[in-house]
């Protein structure tokens, strides 16, 4: 009886030693996708341009970041946009 709960202790143990394996696998494969889908996205422009001053970059800025947030909540909500 002994050796049959120690196999079932082992085995279960091996189980999850690769089901997390595996989802580390996984985690590392999905941020290596998301890596490359930044270094494929243009990266914007922090600076402002000729003629547009700071404050003004910083209102746009701001205008901008709350649309994206508007976007996030509406994707949360279920609403399509």
């Amino acid at each position: 009886m002994m050796n049959m709960d120690f196999l079932i202790a082992t085995s279960a143990l091996l189980a999850v030693i690769v089901i997390a394996a595996a989802a580390l696998t996984g985690w590392q494969g999905w941020l290596a996708l998301k890596r490359h889908e930044l270094d494929l996205t243009p990266h914007r422009k922090r600076e402002p341009e000729a003629g547009v001053s700071r404050e003004v970059a910083a209102r746009i800025e701001l205008a901008d970041l709350r649309e994206r947030v508007r976007k996030l909540e509406a994707i949360a909500s279920g609403v399509d946009l």
